[in-house]
């Protein structure tokens, strides 16, 4: 009855509610002058006589005041301290003025005391009337008995500021129930913060389970990458979903909410400490420079879009041929409305003729190949068409790079150009050739051109990540090609950011080399995904866990493990994650014969000889066997 009786109250309108408030403290004005004189006379009193009007009259001196100082413009719920210093004041005045009355009106019976004890009284049951309302519809009795069923038992892990900003927005949840606080400083344990115990680390399997606990979210926004992964390897073995709170900026700003709570990612866990960036070498192709990027809409040539607007161009070219990726990355940067030219070309890098136009008419100064196909069993499959976007495609723009007096050229390559087992890693690796030898050609023009060679980025859409992502929401089971596999790692935006860097330190010709940390499994991924999103793993030691790990063998050219370089012959940067390779090339004179020899194989559809070609051009290549039965889809 009371629960109805609460969320009938809170369903009336702000006026209704506000007369009733009103109403309350008007019988509540009355009867605290009552108990005054009561408690100054030492008996019941009631008052007779003139001192009946004086105490009826009482509300006609306090409601307006109340209503000066906004007593009923704040809202019960979310009443805070500066409501109750209003509050203070208003029964300070009301008290006073009211004595003034008394006092002057020479009703006979008035104690001067009776003053005093008003106005103490007056606070007590004024104000204590909004805490006891605060208190009762923030309880979890406000909430209907569905509601509050579902809400779900939370340990905030951090008692600093950010946690108990964190706990002061899950006051008013619906969905979370914060239970206690997680900190590891031994000082705060055993006391209690807003009225949640802090507990030590150490008791935080028991806390689970003795609480059932479903989530723990993370309040350490300052804390190194180096720390949350450690925090959250302690979590793992519980079957609870870790979330993190956003960053101190947000939490400076007071936009912390409980949507913006984010699921711990594979990020979090993944490589080093962000390193910060030189700004001279972000800017020295950019800043005030036309810059043009091939594959804009693609996961690296997006983020590199995104890195580069915010370094002021002079000029910003999208080159795409997918029309919805094209509009897409437009459409963002122009909502980011920074006030510079934006020119969206849809077309393909194959026509060099176009790709040359393009450069003269904006005067483009530097360019960020991005342009690529780069998933591999896929490119098994369609070999001519990988071939010919990933090797002639680079040649095309590299070629209208320098007829267009480009000053900059920056090729985005990957890991699997190094003893490629595939066909993917082996036109990437013909493309990084094809630039050296463009270098060594043309070392008296103005295109300087440059490589940059790293693993796998975290969310693009050759990742894993997101393939985990989509069969842990469906329930299983993860894919793990094989136990073995191992691939490095990198944020997209880290990536993005360390290309534009190794461009303005090259030299022409060089071939770069992120540091990616170290490799991780693939199947150690796999683990930590589904643990950090509350769920346990189905197998022969759990076979009523909730997701199942597949293993389904390698794909057409992949290999267990990638290297990013060739040789030993590497020099370190003036950026710590940033090395440069020294590797063998071909003279362009010679690569040129290859390359005849690959674009006759492709335009009869031959694939032997496209291979030999490839293989004559690649150093350490060595593709797969049985896997040509798969060509006819390009013949």
């Amino acid at each position: 009855m009371g629960l109805r009786l609460i969320k009938w109250f809170l369903s009336l309108s702000r006026v209704v509610k506000r007369s009733v408030m009103l109403f309350v403290d008007v019988l509540l004005i009355v009867a605290i002058l009552i108990l005054s004189f009561s408690m100054r006379l030492g008996e019941w009193f009631w008052p007779q006589g003139d001192l009946v009007y004086l105490l009826l009259f009482a509300p006609l001196v306090a409601i307006p005041i109340f209503i000066k100082f906004g007593l009923y413009r704040a809202i019960v719920r979310y009443i805070g301290f500066k409501a109750l210093w209003a509050i203070v004041q208003a029964v300070t005045l009301y008290a006073l003025v009211w004595g003034v009355i008394a006092l002057l009106s020479d009703v006979q019976g008035v104690p001067r005391s009776v003053i005093l004890i008003n106005w103490i009284l007056g606070m007590l049951l004024i104000g204590g009337s909004r805490i006891i309302g605060r208190w009762w519809f923030s309880d979890k009795k406000s909430y209907s008995v569905n509601a509050f069923d579902k809400r779900k038992n939370v340990l905030v892990y951090g008692a600093g500021s950010a946690g108990i900003q964190l706990a002061t927005a899950l006051t008013y949840s619906q969905e979370l129930n914060p239970i206690a606080f997680i900190d590891d400083e031994s000082t705060l344990s055993n006391h209690q913060i807003m009225g949640l115990k802090v507990y030590s680390s150490n008791n935080l399997g028991e806390l689970v389970v003795s609480m059932k606990i479903e989530e723990v979210l993370l309040a350490m926004p300052s804390a190194s990458r180096a720390r949350r992964n450690e925090i959250i390897n302690n979590l793992e073995s519980y079957p609870v979903l870790v979330r993190t709170v956003p960053g101190v900026s947000e939490l400076a700003q007071g936009k912390l909410k409980i949507n913006d709570l984010n699921v711990v990612s594979i990020n979090d866990l993944l490589g080093r400490d962000p390193v910060p960036p030189n700004e001279n070498y972000l800017r020295a192709d950019i800043t005030n420079k036309v810059v043009m990027i091939t594959g804009a809409g693609g996961s690296i040539g997006s983020e590199l879009c995104r890195q580069i607007i915010r370094l002021q161009p002079k000029k910003i070219v999208l080159f795409e041929q997918n029309e919805f990726s094209l509009y897409t990355i437009d459409q963002e940067l122009i909502q980011k409305n920074l006030k510079i030219d934006i020119a969206p070309i849809l077309g393909s890098v194959l026509d060099s003729k176009q790709v040359e136009r393009v450069c003269k008419t904006f005067s483009v100064q530097t360019i960020y190949h991005a342009a690529a196909y780069k998933h591999v069993p896929m490119i098994e499959l369609n070999n001519f068409s990988g071939i010919e976007n990933n090797v002639f495609g680079t040649l095309s723009c590299a070629e209208a790079a320098v007829l267009s007096n480009v000053e900059t050229f920056v090729l985005i390559s990957t890991d699997k150009a190094v003893r490629p087992t595939n066909i993917m890693g082996a036109t990437k690796r013909f493309s990084e050739m094809i630039l050296q030898a463009l270098s060594k050609k043309y070392d008296d023009k103005a295109t300087n051109f440059s490589m940059v060679r790293f693993g796998n980025v975290l969310d693009s859409s050759g990742s894993v990540i997101p393939l985990f992502n989509k069969q842990i929401k469906e329930g299983g089971p993860v894919t793990v090609t094989d136990p073995a596999i191992i691939r490095y790692f990198m944020t997209i935006p880290e990536a993005a950011q360390l290309v534009i860097q190794a461009g303005a330190m090259s030299k022409g010709g060089d071939v770069f080399v992120l540091d990616m940390g170290e490799p991780v499994k693939i199947l150690y991924l796999a683990k930590k995904m589904i643990h950090l999103s509350g769920l346990n793993i189905k197998d022969s030691n759990n076979p009523n866990g909730d997701i199942e790990i597949l293993v389904t063998g390698l794909r057409p050219g992949e290999k267990l493990y990638e290297e990013l370089l060739i040789g030993d012959s590497v020099l370190e940067t003036e950026h710590q994650l940033i090395l440069r390779s020294n590797e063998e090339m071909l003279p362009w004179s010679d690569l040129k014969l290859i390359l005849n020899k690959l674009r006759a194989s492709v335009d009869k559809q031959n694939f032997e000889g496209a291979r030999q070609a490839l293989i004559e051009a690649v150093p350490g290549y060595k593709p797969q066997d049985g896997i040509n039965d798969l060509m006819y889809l390009d013949s």
